[in-house]
């Protein structure tokens, strides 16, 4: 019978010594070994990516523990179930003054009647609550909720983890001396930085690990195939990641930016969602410096549309490359932020007669367009006339980068700015 359990379960470990991985949040000392070594609990979240020990260290507050604990999973449960268990908690608390422990594992898919549901009964005290999340409790847990928890945060495991991970198992297994190297770092590298997908992995091969003293490699990647990335286009990972493509691009690094890219785009991202990022990264982050950044950028939209995936990596490449390494300027982003935030306290400042169209005899005889001045009718095609409300002063909002073709407007702007400056003395 024994058999037929997962060798995860079977394997997960027994105390924390044996949990791998989170040697910082698990130090003597911190706040969450506290807890464990004195069974002495406040409601707290373990938030993580998946297999990094978030269960493991949820049932091993269940094994040492002596309070009772309920397990809840939120893909399974609905409000009728919750409700049931925290009426019972709270009688258990009420008639014998004893608290009950309430895990819950992906609390994030419970959703904010079902979530509040538990507030009154973690307040009274009647449940200590564990909750266990791969998604980021900022976002996923109510906010009544997360204030009355700490949050702990667990990392993806690493290289060397997962290789203890391994061993741990293969002694448990009294296979500790079959296995080479060579194949203990080749599970670890394909598990994607997953405790459970090494030891799904492990489970695949066992027969053969068993039946063969000499175990080879090439026969076991044959067996084992690689874990889906490690990437939700509906969470958080996909922030992140679209972040560091950004800020990747932002930093010149024409290299990270590729990785980036390649990353989402292998994970099976809509490649129409990083054209419009780019797009925005062409006008935000390079603007002015360099106008055929944007040009590029729309002529690989229209290279997705017409071409598809996967034959639209490359230029995706080109334009991640080009983006890179093209000079840098935020000035028209920050001359839109300024001019938008007093846009909006002047609004109801009206345009000037002499700016107004005036297709009507009435607007004629209300002084629309009055005195304008069109500018192809003089020197330079340019003459001064004011273009800001009445009300307030002019602004300067643009103030281009030193950068590319912003070294061009920027004479540019002086020349206009000289002229005006000429023509205003010429008035006074």
């Amino acid at each position: 019978m024994a058999n037929n359990i997962p060798l995860a379960e079977r394997m997960r470990p027994l105390n924390l010594d044996e949990v791998k991985g989170q040697d910082k949040l698990l130090t003597q000392g911190s706040l969450l070994r506290q807890m464990l070594d004195t069974q002495e609990y406040s409601s707290f979240l373990l938030w993580g990516p998946p297999g990094c020990g978030k269960t493991t260290i949820a049932k091993l507050v269940e094994q040492n523990s002596e309070m009772d604990f309920i397990y809840f999973s939120a893909v399974l449960s609905g409000i009728k179930e919750v409700k049931q268990v925290m009426a019972e908690a709270d009688y258990h608390f009420k008639v014998h003054k004893k608290s009950s422990i309430l895990f819950i594992d992906e609390i994030h898919r419970f959703n904010k009647s079902q979530q509040d549901a538990f507030l009154p009964y973690v307040e009274s005290g009647a449940v200590i609550l564990i909750g266990a999340t791969t998604e980021n409790p900022s976002f996923e847990v109510i906010p009544a909720l997360l204030s009355r928890c700490h949050t702990f945060v667990l990392q993806m495991l690493d290289q060397e983890s997962l290789k203890q991970i391994i061993e741990q198992a293969l002694d448990k297994l009294e296979l500790e001396n079959r296995v080479p190297d060579e194949i203990i770092n080749y599970i670890a590298d394909i598990s994607g930085g997953d405790g459970r997908q090494v030891m799904n992995y492990l489970d695949a091969i066992l027969p053969y690990l068993r039946s063969n003293e000499k175990p080879e490699l090439e026969y076991i990647s044959k067996i084992l195939t690689r874990k889906a990335m490690f990437y939700d286009k509906n969470r958080e990972e996909h922030y992140n990641i679209i972040s560091a493509l950004h800020k990747s691009l932002r930093s010149s690094d024409a290299q990270a930016g590729i990785y980036w890219l390649a990353r989402m785009l292998e994970a099976g991202e809509d490649p129409m969602y990083l054209v419009r990022r780019l797009v925005r990264f062409a006008s935000e982050d390079i603007g002015l410096a360099d106008p055929n950044a944007l040009t590029q950028a729309i002529a690989v939209k229209e290279t997705v549309h017409f071409l598809g995936m996967p034959e639209s990596t490359v230029a995706l490449t080109q334009l991640v490359v080009y983006l890179a390494t093209a000079p840098k300027s935020n000035a028209c982003y920050t001359a839109y932020k300024s001019a938008s935030k007093e846009a909006i306290k002047t609004s109801n400042f009206g345009v000037p007669l002499h700016l107004r169209n005036a297709p009507t005899k009435l607007m004629k005889k209300l002084g629309y367009s009055k005195d304008y001045k069109y500018s192809h009718q003089h020197d330079n095609a340019y003459v001064y006339q004011r273009c800001f409300p009445e009300q307030m002063d002019e602004r300067e909002y643009y103030h281009p980068s030193p950068y590319g073709f912003e070294k061009e407007i920027s004479k540019r702007l002086d020349w206009w700015d000289k002229l005006k400056k000429e023509q205003i003395n010429k008035k006074n």
